[in-house]
């Protein structure tokens, strides 16, 4: 299915800009913007936590109205991590999801990557995938030493 030229046109012109608008989709269950994110390649790739490997435009269409068919992703991403070239931009995101549980309202944390490439649309992402976290992870480790000298 082709995409809509409004859709494609709403999208900014960075990375970052795609991302927000990637999570503002899921927040609000907005299939159209939320593949307006997507590159149009054969070859993208989405998984989703514990899920298999979703490959194509509208396999990963079809997984996320799935997904909307059950309400919006209440997701935030936290702890961006960035590493940019000229055609590509991969983001390492802690995500902060909102689930419901039979005592209410809880979080989980995501691990995530995005992949973006620049296309003659824009960036758009090629890639998200998404593993099961915990509170744990908030914590990152690093090479560099957190003391001052």
């Amino acid at each position: 299915m082709p995409r809509p030229k409004t859709a494609a046109v709403m999208l900014g012109g960075t990375a970052d800009e795609t991302e927000a608008a990637f999570y503002d989709a899921l927040q609000s269950g907005d299939i159209e913007r939320l593949m307006a994110c997507w590159s149009d390649d054969d070859e993208i790739v989405c998984v989703h936590p514990g899920g298999p490997r979703i490959v194509g435009p509208h396999a990963i269409r079809s997984t996320f109205e799935a997904i909307f068919a059950n309400g919006s992703i209440r997701a935030w991403p936290e702890q961006v991590r960035r590493v940019d070239t000229m055609s590509s931009v991969v983001h390492s995101v802690l995500e902060r999801i909102e689930v419901m549980t039979p005592t209410g309202r809880a979080e989980a944390m995501v691990l995530a990557t995005n992949v973006y490439h620049k296309t003659a649309q824009g960036w758009r992402m090629v890639m998200h995938h998404a593993s099961p976290g915990n509170q744990n992870e908030v914590q990152e480790i690093n090479e560099q030493p957190q003391v001052l000298h």
